[in-house]
């Protein structure tokens, strides 16, 4: 520590060098860290879905979230297993520890779940991993309103146009659709025509499914070209519908609107959306865990100009619904506002207490450089800068300047001694100040170190306090 002391008054422009360095590096780093709310109190945690039409509950509950459960529980990482069942949908929450990779945790859970597919029910879909997202991930609210359009065309927007575009934007894990109608091609039958032509519903539903699709035969070799052929029977249209053929009775085709009625509708409200006590189609953006939510939100507000260009006559997008990165810069600012008011105490107490405006520039350069090498330490280990963070920085504004402030009281204490003295027994001005310094510099290095102590057990917390 002495040789410290006296390499940094013998080496004085090299100190200012590597502080003008550091604060620069500092300011940097500051401007380029992530700003949010809250640090990520995530676990990683992996979302499993499985879609079972028409099965209760409780057969979801038997014949598919508990064959997941017993797969995934045990798997390496992971902690706990949650779950919910509910009529034809089933939900797998699995949690790994504090730490684990987030990607590395999907693909345990993808072995995991190709594991037990085959025990799994011949009507259940293959069980999907929800995309990777925050528990704070959530950072904004659209609402696509309009005036005109009828709730199936507004609710087709919002999917095809909105929705599309936004999945586009990097950052973007999920946009969630709420309100609106869902467009269905629909065949209504006519019971007695079944009866009459002896056919059941499953009859009409396998002609419907079997007339849907394209079908390739392989290629036609002529001369010495490869022509390849296909079969186009995808449905583009109700009158395609219609048309299909069912059975033939006598020799003649029965098709579907000889059972029934093929129309355009609208599938069961599941839920609504309103705007202003309007109907309205939501969007709910959702962020992946990593991205910077005041940059991805620029990015998005890019997007919003080019798709108020793009959407249906007569519909509008409001996107000041909510937006989280309004909340973060409001939270962000009272924290900055606080350490603000907090540095200009010290320095007013400082000034009173010194009587020294050299002495009291000296001490304040001890707030700006520690300050940045803390936000240094914080990308170091990956942190955010975010109202805890910050609010951490305001408390330890006291605590940070306090050696600076013993410090240089000492030197100017012991410069004024050495300036009344007569000009013969005045000692060199850098041996007063390294004298000064050693004499307090034990109780001030004691002192830190017992304030550290106090703090060090916080980092050994674990889960959400960790």
């Amino acid at each position: 520590m002495n040789a410290l002391i006296l390499g940094a008054l013998r080496h004085r422009p090299l100190v200012i060098a590597l502080a003008l360095l550091v604060s620069g590096w500092g300011i940097y780093t500051t401007l380029g860290m992530p700003i949010d709310v809250f640090p990520d109190l995530t676990a990683p945690t992996v979302t499993v879905m499985t879609e079972v039409p028409g099965m209760a509950p409780r057969e979801v509950e038997s014949l598919v979230t508990y064959p997941l459960e017993t797969a995934l529980n045990g798997a390496s990482g992971v902690r706990r297993v949650r779950s919910a069942s509910a009529v034809g949908l089933s939900v797998v929450w699995v949690e790994f520890d504090w730490g684990f990779p987030r990607y590395t945790a999907r693909q345990v859970v993808s072995e995991r779940v190709d594991m037990v597919a085959g025990e799994l029910p011949a009507q259940a879909d293959t069980p999907v991993m929800a995309p990777a997202s925050s528990i704070m991930g959530e950072i904004q609210f659209l609402g696509l309103v309009s005036e005109t359009a009828d709730p199936i065309n507004l609710r087709g927007a919002a999917e095809t146009v909105v929705r599309r575009r936004l999945l586009a934007v990097p950052g973007v894990s999920q946009v969630s659709v709420l309100g609106g109608g869902d467009k269905q091609y629909q065949v209504v039958l006519d019971p007695e025509r079944l009866r009459l032509s002896n056919l059941g519903v499953g009859d009409v539903a396998a002609a419907l499914e079997a007339a849907n699709r394209n079908v390739s035969a392989g290629f036609s070799l002529e001369s010495s070209t490869e022509y390849v052929v296909q079969g186009f029977g995808r449905v583009e249209s109700l009158t395609d519908l219609e048309e299909v053929v069912v059975a033939h009775r006598d020799g003649a085709p029965l098709r579907v609107v000889d059972l029934g009625e093929v129309r355009l509708g609208q599938g069961p409200v599941r839920g609504l959306g309103a705007v202003n006590g309007k109907r309205a189609v939501i969007l709910g953006v959702q962020k992946q865990p990593e991205a910077n939510t005041l940059e991805l939100q620029k990015r998005l507000d890019v997007v919003y100009q080019d798709l108020v260009r793009d959407l249906p006559e007569g519909m509008t997008l409001n996107s000041d619904l909510f937006r989280q990165s309004d909340f973060i810069a409001s939270a962000v600012r009272n924290v900055e506002h606080a350490l603000r008011d907090g540095a200009l105490l010290v320095v007013l107490v400082m000034v009173l207490f010194l009587a020294n405006v050299r002495a009291s520039v000296i001490t304040l350069a001890a707030i700006p450089l520690s300050i940045l090498l803390a936000v240094l330490g914080l990308r170091a280990f990956g942190a955010t800068i975010n109202t805890m963070t910050l609010g951490g920085i305001a408390i330890a504004v006291g605590a940070l300047v306090d050696d600076a402030v013993i410090d240089v009281e000492n030197v100017v204490r012991r410069l004024r001694e050495n300036g009344a003295r007569p000009v013969a027994e005045r000692r060199p001005v850098l041996a007063v100040v390294y004298g000064a310094t050693l004499e307090i510099r034990n109780s001030i290095t004691y002192a830190t170190f017992i304030i550290m102590l106090v703090f060090v057990p916080l980092f050994f917390l674990s889960g959400v306090e960790g």
